[in-house]
């Protein structure tokens, strides 16, 4: 059976009895009343409680028909934290610069994974939350500063993998000066609006590290871009362009995300009149391998 249902408890539901985050910290006091700390992992565990009185047929539709779906506390499913699901300040409109891109563990070179992090991300003990259940239709990918083109990534919204498209890459053996640079790649299949970074390059190394935007295909050989490389020095030989992040640029994203939790106990509650429900304390707990 599934570990995980990819549905969301409905947002509607009442979280009355609020919510808090768990971490997974040692602390050891001695005798002499010093105390040793220490840390398990940095993945923050959001848990909630549920609380609600409701007429028996929408706490049936609502919550008691998911528990029982999910096996109890045996299924995860997908719960929008009301405080925490934005990358941006929490619960504004993410942008593709929001958060670090790291790249994912045990994939091919070119995936990443979706992370929220509460803190500074060079920090190896910073907070963070690997983002499993990104909502779709909400991911922005940046790349050196600026959004990625969306038909060079795709997310898998079921485990917030971030893929790059395959990466197209080319010799570069001519750049012209101009207010936007042509440069001669060969027979290529770049296309208008691909983003692609340069590298490598000697004599007009001003544009080393630049990314940009193919604008234009003056011939089936050469691509423009639009970098002005009108006050660079003169090109004199190699360099390599690629739509792929190069060494150096920041790879960056940002997302509405739900939180993978379960059940912490089997159901229960009571009838406070015949037709009517109160259940109390329903306990919601994050599941981090959803």
């Amino acid at each position: 059976m599934p570990q995980f249902m990819e549905e969301r408890l409905n947002p509607n539901v009442d979280y009355g009895s609020g919510f808090g985050s768990a971490y997974r910290n040692w602390i050891t006091r001695t005798i002499g009343g010093d105390e040793y700390r220490s840390q398990q992992h940095p993945f923050i565990i959001a848990t909630m409680n549920v609380d609600f009185e409701r007429q028996t047929n929408e706490i049936v539709e609502q919550v008691i028909d998911l528990n029982n779906r999910a096996g109890g506390t045996l299924r995860g499913f997908r719960v929008m934290h009301p405080v925490d699901y934005s990358t941006n300040s929490y619960r504004d409109a993410p942008t593709a610069f929001d958060q670090h891109l790291p790249a994912a563990v045990g994939q091919a070179a070119g995936v990443y994974q979706l992370t929220r992090w509460y803190g500074d991300h060079t920090d190896l003990e910073c907070q963070r939350r690997r983002i499993r259940k990104p909502v779709a239709g909400t991911v922005k990918v940046g790349v050196a500063g600026v959004a990625y083109p969306a038909g060079q990534w795709s997310v898998d919204i079921t485990t917030g993998l971030v893929t790059m498209a395959a990466n197209k890459s080319r010799s570069i053996t001519a750049i012209t000066k101009a207010a936007s640079a042509v440069l001669t790649v060969g027979t290529n299949t770049f296309a208008i609006g691909d983003s692609v970074a340069i590298s490598g390059v000697v004599g007009m190394t001003q544009i080393n590290g630049l990314r940009a935007l193919v604008t234009a295909k003056p011939s089936g050989t050469t691509i423009t871009v639009a970098i002005n490389s009108t006050a660079f020095t003169t090109y004199a030989s190699g360099g390599t362009v690629q739509t792929q992040p190069i060494t150096g640029e920041a790879v960056t994203a940002g997302c509405e995300y739900d939180i993978p939790m379960r059940f912490t106990e089997d159901l229960s509650g009571s009838f406070s009149n015949w037709d009517t429900i109160d259940a109390s304390g329903i306990g919601l707990v994050e599941v981090l391998n959803p």
